[in-house]
């Protein structure tokens, strides 16, 4: 008798358990992030003060938090929306960067107040 009762202890343990395991039922959003590829010129590259940078913005991201900084200094954009979906931006270096390698930072907000960046190195010329 003892018997049948722990392995019916165990059963409704194992029933309980699992049942348990997803939660109350309630769903929450997930995070998609911004996401930024087809970085120009490519990471590492030596290029000149004051040229041109572009990359691309997945679609989920709103473009009018797109913020982006070469070395600390904010650039000036110019954001497009893409016929694929997403946003084609470019802007330009600053012209008082010279001689330095320069990081390429940016930041943006998504949908669900989701906060992304990226980002690469670029050196700029003297």
């Amino acid at each position: 008798m003892k018997q049948y009762n722990c392995l019916w202890i165990f059963m409704l343990m194992m029933v309980t358990g699992t049942s348990w395991a997803y939660g109350s039922g309630s769903s929450s959003k997930a995070c998609a992030k911004p996401e930024f590829t087809h970085f120009t010129p490519t990471e590492n590259t030596e290029i000149a003060a004051g040229s041109t940078f572009s990359f691309t913005a997945s679609a989920n991201t709103y473009p009018n938090t797109i913020k982006v900084t070469v070395k600390g200094l904010p650039a000036t954009l110019n954001v497009t929306p893409r016929t694929e979906g997403g946003f084609q931006v470019s802007g330009t270096i600053p012209a008082s960067l010279k001689g330095v390698y320069a990081r390429i930072a940016i930041t943006a907000d998504a949908q669900n107040n989701c906060k992304g960046d990226g980002g690469w190195l670029v050196k700029v010329a003297e």
